[in-house]
């Protein structure tokens, strides 16, 4: 099937864009990847970003699409993936799953902008009862909902890539009560799509990122970046 040339405005840390770019290498559709600093957003992104987030997806001159879960969806639509169920009643759930991920980086926030012990164990308590609601939904086989790599999948693995950095700054096992959680995101550090979808300096910018928050975490970021 012959795609329009896609461009995907991105940012090199954003979990967003990076669901989007796992579907995009999923179904093999080549695109260009432009990444922007949010920091200093160029006018030209905040006229074509309703939301002035990212991702945005730029099918031609006239039409951009803009936010993950749509972009996402779209993707596997126009490629006749099957990263969606075709039941009405499962693309359901797996669109609230989808949700479901969104709604955990909020957690993951919380845990990395926490500034003291008490609010950094109050966010670690409210994701861990995120995990437990997954590992009683987990499905049995490699991914989420069993042996399909789905967008649910796309979704969960950003989400699970902030603790390649998380977990050794604060020598903390997040998932030492969720087994079978801690096999999904193990299999899906392992997926091409998942490992190609930040760069080789991402774990660098990363510790960057997190050392610039007034945090707990922030001051752990902040002596292994000096000690680097």
């Amino acid at each position: 099937m012959k795609h329009p040339e896609y461009q995907l405005i991105s940012h090199h840390l954003c979990p967003y864009v990076q669901r989007a770019v796992i579907v995009l290498q999923e179904q093999e559709i080549p695109f260009k990847r432009r990444n922007i600093d949010l920091a200093n957003k160029p006018e030209w992104f905040l006229k074509l970003s309703p939301l002035g987030k990212v991702p945005l997806l730029l099918v031609d001159d006239d039409t951009v699409l803009f936010e993950s879960a749509v972009i996402a969806e779209y993707l596997n639509e126009v490629s006749n993936g099957k990263m969606l169920a075709k039941d009405a009643l499962l693309k359901a759930r797996q669109r609230a799953w989808v949700e479901f991920a969104s709604s955990s980086i909020v957690n993951i926030g919380q845990i990395y902008n926490a500034p003291d012990d008490e609010t950094f164990n109050a966010a670690y308590e409210s994701l861990g009862d995120k995990w437990k609601t997954l590992e009683a939904n987990l499905a049995t086989g490699k991914w989420f909902g069993g042996n399909d790599f789905s967008l649910v999948d796309a979704a969960f693995a950003p989400v699970f890539r902030y603790f390649d950095v998380i977990e050794p700054l604060t020598g903390i096992d997040f998932f030492k009560d969720v087994r079978k959680v801690r096999r999904w995101r193990a299999n899906l550090a392992t997926r091409p799509s998942v490992r190609n979808a930040v760069a080789n300096d991402y774990e660098q910018r990363l510790i960057g990122f997190l050392a610039n928050r007034d945090s707990t975490v922030g001051n752990l970021a902040r002596a292994v970046a000096v000690a680097a």
